[in-house]
């Protein structure tokens, strides 16, 4: 039995850089710098991107011809020569994504500029793996069937974000056994991938979230930040240096499996203590009758002290994680989201904030605090724009060895 050799970080493959490889890496290059520079000249694109004019002016052909990119009108009455601006098209590149939750699926159509076309949403109880993959495809197949062609020969990809080893996790939703028996068969992208004919990506529901929030965040955006979406448990993320650090499996950035303290003094991961599943017992041990499949419906305002210990501990827990995450990387700024309503979210940031400042570790300069922009949505919509990026926009070793 041989096993796969061991690669330097920067081994390529033994790939040497192909013409078109380099012409597709250019090509990347150009529509990165007008998708998040709307409005750049060839002249600005020239600059930003370190291509010469004429390589600048062929690759815009291309793309204009390809539908990615269209002309706006001529600007005059400045100095030069009169300058075009270059736009991306919202509808030169659709995608597909896919949020498989713990009590819900959330299904997506994003376009190139980010921007959700249609959303389809359904509870359950817990994730069924004998009938999820042909649930979501026909959530799929209803979104799309509108479409006209033209549109629907643009979207080639489905993103799926879930989280991490739902397999092994099962009874944290008390899924009957046989479920971890039907989810250790399944492969999630080859039946998804059989069922709708389009290319399907897997990715962590924290990483995906993260990268939706990284996109969503006006100008200029953060290159450094740690990132929460206190759902029915924690996702995570991280971007350092203007990449989304996934590692090696794509399961980086856990960070609520940190132990931290509960309320009690006991060793916990922060998922037990600052994510809506704690805050649901809670509410449970204290008489409260809660939909764990309906939180839209819940009587927020009257929860009373049993919600304001719960952000309190809440806080507690995370400006740990937060701490111990910075001693790891350098970040200055954490973004908190969840599927909670917005003054909850709004309460628990205020309350990190201060728990951070708190911290009896000097010189220790806590970072920013600011709440997310996107809520439940981010880790679908993260899941399509992943996949749209990787095709259209990134730049890798792969990619430059074509």
């Amino acid at each position: 039995m041989t096993s796969e050799p061991v690669r330097d970080v920067f081994d390529a493959g033994g790939r040497g850089l192909q013409h078109h490889g380099l012409r597709r890496a250019n090509e990347r290059a150009v529509l990165t710098v007008i998708a998040f520079n709307a409005g750049v000249s060839n002249a600005d694109i020239a600059r930003l991107s370190g291509l010469a004019p004429q390589t600048v002016s062929a690759i815009l052909t291309d793309l204009e011809q390809a539908g990615l990119t269209a002309k706006g009108e001529v600007l005059r009455g400045r100095r030069g020569q009169p300058a075009t601006p270059i736009f991306l098209r919202a509808d030169g590149a659709f995608a597909i994504g896919v949020e498989i939750g713990w009590r819900h699926v959330e299904v997506v159509l994003v376009d190139l500029h980010a921007q959700v076309l249609e959303r389809q949403h359904r509870d359950h109880v817990f994730p069924d793996a004998s009938t999820l993959p042909a649930d979501i495809a026909t959530m799929i197949g209803a979104m799309l069937a509108p479409l006209p062609d033209a549109q629907r020969a643009r979207l080639r990809d489905i993103g799926v974000a879930m989280p991490t080893n739902i397999a092994g996790n099962l009874h944290l939703v008390d899924a009957p056994e046989t479920q971890r028996i039907l989810w250790d068969k399944l492969d999630v992208a080859d039946e998804l991938a059989r069922l709708t004919g389009l290319a399907v990506t897997l990715s962590n529901d924290g990483n995906a979230a993260c990268w939706a929030e990284l996109i969503a965040s006006p100008r200029p955006r953060p290159a450094d930040f740690i990132y929460f979406l206190i759902s029915r448990y924690i996702a995570a993320g991280i971007v350092g240096q203007g990449t989304l650090w996934e590692g090696p499996s794509g399961n980086s950035a856990n960070l609520g499996s940190m132990l931290v303290s509960d309320g009690d003094g006991r060793l916990q991961a922060a998922h037990f203590v600052a994510s809506l599943t704690a805050l649901e017992q809670r509410l449970t041990a204290a008489g409260f009758a809660v939909d764990a499949t309906q939180i839209d419906r819940w009587d927020w305002a009257g929860f009373g002290d049993v919600l304001d210990q719960w952000i309190a501990d809440s806080a507690k827990a995370l400006a740990r994680v937060v701490f111990n995450t910075t001693t790891v990387i350098e970040s200055g700024l954490v973004v908190l989201d969840g599927v909670l309503p917005a003054p909850i979210i709004a309460r628990l940031v205020t309350r990190l904030e201060a728990e951070l400042q708190r911290l009896p570790i000097a010189p220790y300069v806590p970072p920013q605090v600011l709440p997310g922009h996107l809520g439940a949505l981010a880790p679908a919509m993260g899941a399509a724009q992943l996949t749209l990026y990787r095709r259209h926009f990134s730049r890798t070793l792969a990619d430059l060895a074509g």
